[in-house]
């Protein structure tokens, strides 16, 4: 049986797709899945294993956001923590 077609639209301005991609996670994790399975997803910088111990309510916290984006919550940390490095650096 063959996969059905992903359609993303085209968007006339970056909040436009942000918000589209907000209210359809499940075609970012399909996409993903996809490429993981048909071994196009490659890994671009080598990972570290870190162990951390954070306060029980942020990783709730963390759960429950990654949930409603369709995201592992380990995966949600880690791009909030990218996120935050990013734009300290750059101030």
């Amino acid at each position: 049986m063959p996969k059905k077609s992903i359609i993303v639209p085209r968007f006339r301005t970056e909040g436009e797709e942000a918000a589209w991609w907000d209210a359809h996670p499940e075609v970012a994790t399909e996409i993903m899945s996809r490429a993981i399975k048909s071994g196009k997803a490659k890994r671009t910088v080598p990972l570290k294993t870190v162990t951390m111990r954070l306060p029980v309510p942020d990783i709730k916290a963390a759960q429950d956001l990654a949930h409603q984006k369709g995201l592992p919550y380990q995966t949600y940390i880690k791009m909030l923590l990218h996120e935050a490095l990013k734009k300290e650096q750059s101030a």
